[in-house]
């Protein structure tokens, strides 16, 4: 009877870990963080042109992936409403994923920095959001397993 019980609670337990690796499989999730540090429209629009090549191939995989842009230094200009090549780009890139898919981010330090030697107030554009250090959330998102990019 014992030998019996035990083959039952093996079988028990290998059905649900291939149960559970399936599920997980069905649901990978893909994360992945794209520096942006340069103020070059080349280089934000490489940026932009991976996070859509990565969109698109995940979708056609039918996988879900969450990027997120971080801009900080002179890339920041990437995300500011007064000096972005890509404005256009990026709020076309937001509208066509579901929320919290795509993510801007804006170095504060940056920006302060900014505010500081130009005298005026900064303005970043609405599809981002503000994050303490650029640099700080990138180690932060590689800490917690997303890949990382620089363009």
């Amino acid at each position: 009877m014992r030998a019996f019980l035990r083959r039952l609670a093996t079988i028990a337990l290998l059905s649900m870990a291939f149960a559970t690796t399936s599920l997980a499989d069905e649901g990978k999730l893909h994360r992945i963080a794209i520096q942006v540090d340069q103020n070059d429209p080349q280089v934000m629009n490489l940026a932009l042109n991976n996070a859509n090549a990565v969109i698109e191939y995940y979708r056609d995989k039918n996988e879900d992936v969450d990027i997120d842009i971080v801009a900080y230094g002179p890339g920041l200009n990437m995300l500011r409403a007064d000096t972005s090549p890509v404005q256009d780009r990026i709020k076309h890139l937001k509208e066509m994923l579901s929320p919290g898919k795509i993510r801007f981010s804006a170095c504060n330090n940056t920006k302060q920095g900014m505010e500081k030697s130009e005298g005026h107030a900064i303005f970043i554009l609405p599809e981002a959001t503000i994050v303490p250090s650029g640099v700080v959330h990138l180690m932060e998102l590689q800490e917690q397993g997303w890949s990382y990019v620089r363009p």
